[in-house]
């Protein structure tokens, strides 16, 4: 598999975090334990799923399946 730096979903990933990271920094403080860390997480996630799955085509399929599981995640909060 290519090296994920290069993989433009993954480039985009990261602008993803930064951006949802961004907007957390908004949220009341009172949410800093629950909603705030929820969403990091599973915006963080995604980009650490895509390049984990680098070794082979089937394991970069599954861990795309779990980025997406993760998007999901930040789109439902």
């Amino acid at each position: 598999m290519a090296n994920f730096k290069e993989l433009l979903v993954w480039q985009k990933s990261i602008d993803f975090v930064t951006e949802m990271y961004r907007i957390t920094e908004t949220f009341p403080k009172a949410e800093v334990y629950g909603l705030i860390s929820q969403i990091r997480r599973a915006a963080v996630s995604i980009p650490s799923n895509i390049a984990e799955g680098r070794r082979s085509k089937p394991d970069y399929l599954q861990f795309l399946k779990i980025s997406r599981g993760s998007c999901a995640e930040v789109k439902h909060n």
